[in-house]
Parts: structure tokens; sequence; C-alpha cells
């Protein structure tokens, strides 16, 4: 269980790396070579704790199973990149969000409206 936020996006980051790369173990499958994938974070204190190296006592509680993003950054294999919250497409998937912010996204994610 994350104590904050910041814990938590860094524990949901690694879990969509998880799932990234058994995606692309998949497709490799197939002989579809992708090579660079962009794990994208709204939160720049999860991205600095993936790329710090050393445990701080506020985060020394997180599990060794949560470090798994963390050991693949800081071995070259990946990057996150920083994308601010105006531009993160999944908040229409996880806030509640105005009308137009709405439709806004969903015209960004090219979902069409159906009458």
């Amino acid at each position: 269980m994350a104590l904050s936020t910041t814990e938590d996006e860094y524990i949901t980051l690694g879990n969509y790396y998880a799932q990234i790369l058994w995606m692309k173990q998949q497709l490799e499958d197939y002989n579809i070579f992708l090579n660079h994938i962009p794990l994208k974070c709204d939160k720049t204190s999860a991205i600095n704790l993936t790329k710090n190296p050393i445990m701080h006592s506020r985060t020394k509680h997180i599990e060794i199973r949560h470090h798994f993003l963390r050991d693949h950054i800081n071995k070259g294999n990946y990057e996150i990149e920083y994308v601010d919250t105006k531009h993160q497409l999944a908040n229409i998937f996880t806030k509640p969000l105005a009308k137009d912010r709405f439709y806004e996204l969903r015209r960004d994610l090219g979902i069409l409206e159906i009458s």
C-alpha cells in the first residue's frame, strides 16, 4: 500500500512497464520489433524516484518488487518521459473532467461520438 501519491505513481509505473515488456515480447514472437515505447508520467517526483538509486528514509519502506522499473532505468534499458497534466490522455479514464476537457481528450484519442 502506498503512503503517498508519489509512491502510488511509482508503483503504477512499474506495473505498466512490466506490461509493456510482456507486450513487446509477444510482438517479437510475431517478428514485430519495437525499439522505443514511451512511458509517460505527469508526476516529476515519481520520475525522480525511478532515476535515483539511493534509498531515502521516506522511500525505504517500498517493497523491493516495486523497484523493478528503477533497475531497468538505471541499466539504461528504458526512459520515462515527462508529460504535463494538460496533455495526459489517460486522465479521461482516471479523473472527473469538465465536459469540454472530456471532449478534447476524446478527440485527441481519436474516439468518435456515436449518434
